[in-house]
Parts: structure tokens; sequence; C-alpha cells
């Protein structure tokens, strides 16, 4: 079997530090290659991969003043599907443009939802010529139909388990209010705790009015946008890693990747987190600071090795390709291709 990975090219494939998107392809491509499926991912010219490369753009967006998102991104996609002829599948991961021309595509594709920005953005699904996966069951339209639903996966070697931390609480992701950072550090004032904050500024005004000022490098420290180098030692060192949410949201990578280090998450019970967060075991399910606050109280109660291991089951990243080849092979078996 024959797949090109389409991955978006915000940043590099895999991300030297943001890059969820980037991420999950890398993960993919690399553990597609190992099955030995012929993969050919789409990405900046700088990434790096075991399967074939291939692109236009010579780097992320997001990294050069010098490139304009809007027209790489739509030459990066005019050029794979030049090429999609030449491939049994095409797996989407960069979101509606793709399926804009997805008509002109040779080969079936498939495309990984990984989260709407708003219902707008909806007729670009229902027009095109695409199969769909979702990333989690809460995360769907009923204006569309599924191939199924497949978890992310994360890269278990680089998250080594903590079973003795420290008492300091931790918040992982984009600083932006959907993300409640500025909820985040209420609930580590009320609860008495040092809080270390990690992530890019996505919004400047709310980071400069709401998150700033209580950064004090004592009892909220911001480290910036932390790397694979330093996420595993940092996510692992928290008694437990804050997710008040403000938004439903459709997956979490930091979620996973902090419980897979046995440090339980205590998120506001929006979006997936039921789905993602096994009440009790890794983390806490609450509804507001208060709750949070009683929560960070009781939070040595959760057995970390527990934790670790219940997410390292639900969430590695051979699971998720696994899942996606039972996709590939129902969609390009309709076809009568062998895999």
């Amino acid at each position: 079997m024959k797949v090109a990975l389409l991955g978006p090219i915000a940043w590099r494939t895999p991300p030297l530090h943001y890059g969820p998107w980037e991420l999950i392809t890398s993960l993919l491509a690399e553990g597609l290659t190992a099955r030995g499926i012929d993969v050919t991912l789409f990405a900046t010219l700088d990434s790096v991969t075991k399967a074939a490369l291939d692109g236009v753009s010579p780097t992320g967006y997001e990294e050069s003043d010098e490139i304009d998102g809007r027209v790489w991104e739509a030459l990066h996609v005019s050029h794979a599907l030049s090429r999609s002829a030449e491939f049994d599948l095409v797996h989407n991961h960069l979101d509606w443009l793709p399926l804009a021309f997805s008509r002109h595509c040779a080969a079936p594709m498939l495309t990984t939802i990984h989260g709407f920005s708003g219902p707008s953005i909806l007729p670009a699904y229902e027009r095109a010529d695409s199969h769909y996966v979702s990333i989690s069951d809460s995360d769907r339209s009923p204006r569309l139909s599924y191939a199924g639903t497949v978890h992310h996966g994360i890269d278990l070697s680089s998250l080594p388990i903590s079973l003795e931390p420290s008492a300091d609480l931790v918040v992982f992701g984009r600083i932006h209010p959907d993300k409640g950072t500025d909820l985040a550090i209420e609930i580590a004032r009320r609860a008495g705790r040092r809080l270390i904050i990690c992530g890019i500024v996505q919004d400047r005004d709310f980071h400069r009015a709401a998150v700033e000022p209580h950064i004090d490098g004592d009892r909220v420290v911001y480290l910036g946008s932390v790397g694979p180098a330093d996420r595993g030692r940092i996510l692992g060192s928290g008694a437990a890693l804050l997710h008040p949410i403000r938004f439903a949201e459709p997956f979490g990578l930091s979620v996973v990747e902090s419980m897979a280090c046995g440090t339980p998450v205590i998120a506001y019970s929006k979006g997936s987190m039921p789905e993602v967060i096994d009440e009790g075991v890794t983390g806490r399910l609450v509804a507001d600071a208060d709750e949070a606050v009683a929560a960070v109280a009781g939070i040595d109660a959760i057995d970390r090795g527990a934790c670790a291991r219940r997410a390292r089951e639900r969430f590695s990243a051979g699971r998720m390709v696994d899942d996606y080849l039972t996709i590939y092979r129902k969609i390009v078996s309709r076809i009568g291709v062998s895999c």
C-alpha cells in the first residue's frame, strides 16, 4: 500500500516545540514506515522523517516572516494532489483547504479532523469527496459521517514515568482564554501551590492583561514554549496538570502526555475530557475552580503508577498506527488494492 500523508506546514514536522498537528503526522509517518508501508510525507522541506519527504515550502510559515501561510499552503496542497495518482490513499491532516480540491484527488482521501474552528467551516467538509476520522467521539458533527474515531497516540519513549513529584502544579498549552491559563493561576493560588506555565502566547492581549501580571518567577513561573527534550521532565515533575478549559477540547495532547508520565490531570469536564480521563485513575473531572481546588488537595490519592499504566495502554503511538491501518485497509479494499 502506498500512502501520502498530507501534513500541515505551520511548523516543521516533527515540531521543534509547538505544533500538535505536525507532531501527530510525524508519529504516524514514522509508525507506518516502520510497519513496511510505503509512505510519502508532504511537509516542509526541513522536516525530518524516515518516510519519503516531498513538499514546496522551505520551512514553516509560523517560523519565517518571509513565508505567507495562505500562499504556501495553497502551493503545498496543489503539489501534493498533483502526485495523488501515485498513491492508494491520501491522508489529509491539513484541515479544510485540501477538501476544496478533493474531487481533483486521484486517490481516495481520508481526512483527520483535528478540531472544527467553528460551524462556518462545515460546508467545506459537507461538499468534499473524503472519508473522515474524528479524534474523539465528542468532537463530531451530526452533519458528517465518519470512518471511525482514532484517539491520538504519543511517543511514550520521550515521557519517563515520575513517581516522586514536587508539590508544583503545571499548565501546558497555548496561552489563550480557551485554555483557561488565568483560571489555572487562580486555582494554584487558592490551593497554595506554585504554578509552572508552558506554552506559546497565542492571544497577546489576554496574556498581557490576565497572565503576565501574575508571573513573578516564584509562585508563578513561565517557561515559554517547551520542546520535546524537556516536555516529559516538566510534565512528570508536577503533582498535577491543570486543564481548566473554557471550550469543548477536541482531544488534549498535553493531557495524555501528562498522564503517561504518571501526573494526574485536573480538568474541567468539557469536550473530550470525560472520554480521555479515567475518573479517579488518571485524573479528576471538575465543574469549576472550587472543585478544582478541592481536587488539588486530594490529588495524592491517585496512584501515579496506575495513572501511567492506564494512559500508556490507551494512548500509545503504536495503537494509533494500528487504528489508522484498519481504516486504511477498509478504504483501499473497496478499490481492489491489496495491502
